[in-house]
């Protein structure tokens, strides 16, 4: 039996979890190698980078279904199911997709939409199409991993690794320009990058860790913006690890105030 693509493996991997244990990555490769009647010949089928093709890509439906909600990381290559995915379990789909997933989770009224395997993909287009969609899905999943990282720790955490992140993106210039300053009553800065060494032109930052589904709106951008007022600051960066309301986006390119808006939230391809 030929290699399943990886949308084909999600929903068995789903169902694996279902157990509500925690499964590592081996075991649901070895779960597809047996569901399937996989071959030897099939389990040593290598991918262009010399990895297993089985374990490649049951490893990105692993990555999908963390993506959507589905599965959460309890551990390096560990996997647990969440509330989302024992939701979508109990709809009883006979598939799972990525254009299911990334509607309205409708999982159990929409079996009849086109599944775009990733060999579908391949043979629809050019070489370069392909390698640069392969490049964004690498990029999503790093992001992805970064983002775990992000949650995994305290919001303090998130504001230092801004102010060190935008100083090795070249903002300050010397040593010591950075600092995390991110309190209560901080009135909205998190930190602050001095762009000369006296501090008379200075970048205020804010750093926001929410979660994945939520939306930074016009009226955090407004507290920002007279938190800076507060300091006779006419720039700043606001970051969040979420994503922007389109009036918070309006709302800033209407002002004399100098916001940078900063989601790291990256939706899927599709």
């Amino acid at each position: 039996m030929a290699i399943p693509d990886f949308q084909t493996i999600m929903l068995p991997v789903l169902s694996l979890l279902g157990d509500r244990a925690d499964h590592s990555l081996s075991e649901c490769v070895e779960m597809i190698e047996n569901k399937f009647n996989l071959t030897d010949e099939d389990k040593s089928v290598v991918n262009e980078s010399g990895q297993r093709t089985v374990y490649n890509r049951t490893a990105w439906a692993t990555t999908y279904l963390k993506r959507f909600g589905l599965l959460s990381s309890v551990g390096r290559g560990r996997y647990t199911i969440t509330e989302k995915g024992l939701e979508v379990l109990s709809t009883q789909p006979t598939k799972l997709t990525k254009k299911m997933l990334t509607g309205n989770n409708n999982t159990g009224t929409t079996h009849q939409q086109t599944v775009e395997t990733d060999e579908d993909f391949i043979s629809e287009h050019s070489p370069d199409e392909t390698i640069g969609v392969l490049i964004e899905e690498l990029n999503i999943q790093l992001a992805d991993d970064v983002l775990d990282l992000i949650y995994a720790n305290s919001p303090a955490f998130f504001e230092k690794l801004v102010v060190d992140l935008l100083l090795k993106m070249g903002y300050g210039g010397f040593e010591g320009a950075g600092q995390a300053t991110g309190q209560t009553g901080d009135g909205g800065i998190d930190g602050v990058i001095k762009q000369d060494i006296l501090g008379l032109d200075s970048i205020y930052i804010q750093a926001k860790r929410w979660d994945r589904d939520a939306t930074v709106g016009r009226p955090e951008i407004q507290r920002f913006v007279g938190a800076l007022a507060g300091r006779n600051a006419n720039k700043g960066i606001f970051i969040t690890s979420s994503k922007f309301s389109s009036t918070a986006i309006d709302y800033v390119k209407n002002i004399t105030t100098k916001i940078v808006l900063i989601g790291l939230f990256v939706p899927s391809r599709g």
